[in-house]
């Protein structure tokens, strides 16, 4: 099947050019309704403060639908920081709860937790 764009661009060429017909356009919806939708990845990162260049101490990650374990070791986590999974194409959809870290000793969640989404590869 030929990527969407092409045949978006395509469309646009032959409209430009007279010569776009009504079945072009239901070809092109045709391959609209085929394609398998993509599902969103989710990245979990535990940093050790609320900074974004913070050092990743706990990971965990949901890649195509499914829950990715286990982890490898910490070593061997593809970020160190959030900020090098968003130059990595993530999107940080939530930011860590600053009222939890008001009181350190009545916390009742992960106070330095980054949550972030991308689309899943093809």
């Amino acid at each position: 099947m030929k990527d969407l764009r092409q045949m978006v661009r395509q469309c646009i060429d032959e409209l430009r050019e007279g010569r776009l017909t009504e079945e072009r356009l239901r070809e092109l919806e045709d391959a609209v309704g085929a394609e398998k939708p993509r599902r969103w990845d989710l990245l979990y990162l535990q940093a050790a403060k609320t900074s974004e260049v913070s050092d990743v101490v706990g990971m965990r990650m949901i890649r195509d639908g499914e829950v990715v374990y286990p982890l490898p070791p910490p070593e061997d986590w593809p970020y160190k920081t959030v900020l090098e999974a968003i130059n990595d194409g993530w999107r940080v959809v939530k930011f860590p709860e600053l009222s939890l870290l008001m009181d350190e000793g009545r916390t009742y969640g992960l106070s330095c937790e980054f949550i972030l989404e991308r689309r899943a590869t093809a």
